[in-house]
């Protein structure tokens, strides 16, 4: 299966779901920026229920703004606060010290566009995991493209997707969450999420 879908920040676990069922994957960088998506935020499980963690970016007065131009907003450390974050809701999980020394580059190297930045999430991510795909970009924007188009699932309120519950750090107080980002799985079933994603229905 060749799949189509945007590039977003440690993007939820529908997205890797579809990559390790996916013998190709195009990511489309040809599309416009639009807000309240997972192009810069995810969802974890932290002590005190589902948090969003946003990346603030910098806003043009032009109309339409193609995503790859976005620009990160410097003025406020959201890297810190972010790790910090995630410390808090995944310090006691099974695999957080694991993987903890992977993911650091995420949070102290400073990317100028958004892009690039989401682009390391999923190649450190993927790494982790180890899973392996063929990877293409879009050189242009189509309404019905060729590929098998996943691109919904950057719109949290579209993505519908409903997976098998695993052992989360807090489900004995608010239960299990359903498609948070990609690390709540690594960070609870390791090297297991693996298979995991591979028998998930899409």
């Amino acid at each position: 299966m060749e799949s189509l879908l945007y590039p977003t920040y440690f993007p939820s676990i529908s997205h890797f779901a579809v990559m390790a069922q996916s013998d190709k994957i195009v990511f489309e960088v040809e599309d416009n920026f639009q807000k309240q998506t997972n192009r810069n935020r995810m969802y974890i499980y932290s002590p005190n229920g589902l948090q969003l963690l946003n990346i603030p970016v910098k806003h043009s007065k032009a109309d339409f703004q193609n995503t790859k131009d976005i620009q990160l907003e410097t003025t406020f450390n959201w890297q810190k606060q972010h790790f910090k974050s995630l410390e808090a809701a995944y310090r006691n999980s099974p695999f957080f010290e694991y993987f903890e020394a992977d993911l650091m580059p995420i949070f102290e190297k400073k990317h100028t566009f958004l892009t690039d930045l989401n682009f390391q999430t999923i190649e450190i991510i993927s790494k982790c995991l180890g899973i392996k795909f063929e990877l293409a970009k879009t050189t242009e924007y189509f309404q019905n493209p060729s590929q098998t188009d996943f691109r919904s699932l950057v719109n949290g309120k579209k993505d519908t997707c409903e997976f098998e519950p695993y052992s989360q750090v807090f489900e004995e107080k608010f239960g299990y969450l359903n498609n948070l980002s990609i690390l709540d799985l690594l960070f609870n079933e390791g090297r297991h999420a693996l298979t995991y994603l591979k028998n998930q229905k899409l």
